[in-house]
């Protein structure tokens, strides 16, 4: 008796196995609906579309004297030495697809970056994607002839500190 008893379950134990595994099969297989209505397909975590930066591309094309500092005490004379630099000025680009031609931390090529706003009202430049990306930069001050940057990325922001831009002069 006891060995009919294990078999039978052995026999039941196999029997579930059986049908669990049947059953998680045909989970796996779609029919199609007879309805003329699809279903909607998964749904997908959303990106927020990007907002527009209270920045245009075209007020920062052009030639730029650059410096950096770290201390804030030392924007003046930043500013001045970045005035300086327009001998040799860093060029923006106007890019193809409305943003603009700069060059990521530690990038020796420069690309298009965009010009994205933030809900909190700030402006960034960067690649496609999410705002603030690790690859953008903020934008922390610009009124016209200075701009003021700092990346986001906490070891870039550290080595280029806040990198200062002054419009230079058109070409006589």
């Amino acid at each position: 008796m006891i060995r009919s008893l294990n078999a039978r379950l052995v026999a039941r134990f196999a029997a579930v196995s059986a049908l669990t595994a049947l059953l998680g099969a045909c989970s796996s297989f779609s029919l199609p609906s007879l309805s003329s209505n699809p279903e909607p397909g998964p749904v997908e975590p959303g990106v927020a579309p990007e907002m527009p930066a209270s920045i245009r591309p075209d007020e920062i094309v052009g030639r730029w004297g650059l410096a950096s500092f770290q201390n804030p005490a030392d924007r003046a004379r930043t500013e001045a030495a970045a005035r300086g630099q327009c001998k040799q000025p860093y060029v923006i680009g106007a890019g193809q697809n409305g943003g603009v031609i700069m060059h990521l931390a530690d990038q020796a090529t420069p690309q298009e970056l965009r010009l994205k706003g933030s809900p909190g009202g700030k402006n960034y430049i960067g690649p496609p994607g999410p705002v603030p990306g690790e690859q953008d930069r903020e934008i922390i001050s610009f009124d016209g002839r200075v701009l003021i940057t700092r990346f986001v990325d906490k070891d870039a922001a550290t080595r280029y500190g806040n990198m200062v831009y002054v419009r230079c002069a058109p070409r006589a």
